[in-house]
């Protein structure tokens, strides 16, 4: 007889705390809105956070932090409010894959290459889909392909640096982030799977 896992007060308690600190670096900690042919856009931290919830806490809790922080600073902002639906599930998925990868083989992201490879694939699942979603509006608006492309590509230079900042951030504050959750004795509720190592 299997055991099938709940959603405890903890994991509420980690995708509530992670999507307030989503949401605050969101909006504290960025350069923008700037403005670009297919929308405003920002350079921000938010993604690190993003990614270093699916590393600490798995896919679920770390995809929802992920995308419901993101999509409540896209509903506070007049200038981004037509994206939240997108963006809590573009954001979601960066950080459900990120997760997905990074607790490979019981790893639980406490290997830096995981976390590395996972912070990678999160990125990269976020670019493919933000970009195949405003190339598609700019087809659906009548735009060439190539056009639509070269309308994309200031968005898409931000968006690159946002990923390599996430990425780098990400991995380098996760052995930090989980050793000092675990010094504070909070290791065996937030991470039960991996006996808070």
């Amino acid at each position: 007889m299997t055991q099938q896992k709940k959603f405890s007060t903890y994991d509420l308690v980690i995708v509530g705390v992670m999507a307030a600190l989503v949401f605050a670096a969101t909006f504290f900690l960025k350069i923008g809105p700037i403005p670009t042919p297919v929308g405003p856009t920002q350079i921000k931290l938010a993604n690190a956070l993003c990614l270093l919830a699916g590393m600490l806490f798995g896919g679920v809790r770390g995809g929802l932090a992920a995308g419901i922080g993101s999509a409540l600073f896209d509903l506070s902002n007049p200038a981004f409010v037509e994206s939240a639906p997108y963006t809590l599930v573009f954001f979601f998925l960066m950080a459900f894959v990120c997760g997905l990868v990074a607790n490979l083989g019981g790893k639980h992201g406490t290997d830096r290459k995981l976390n590395l490879l996972g912070a990678l694939a999160g990125s990269l699942t976020y670019l493919v889909l933000n970009f195949g979603k405003k190339i598609l509006l700019l087809l659906l608006a009548g735009s060439s392909l190539q056009a639509a492309a070269v309308s994309c590509a200031t968005s898409f230079f931000f968006s690159v640096i946002n990923m390599v900042v996430g990425v780098v951030i990400s991995v380098l504050l996760a052995p930090v982030c989980r050793q000092a959750l675990v010094q504070a004795g909070l290791g065996p509720k937030l991470f039960p799977h991996h006996n808070a190592a």
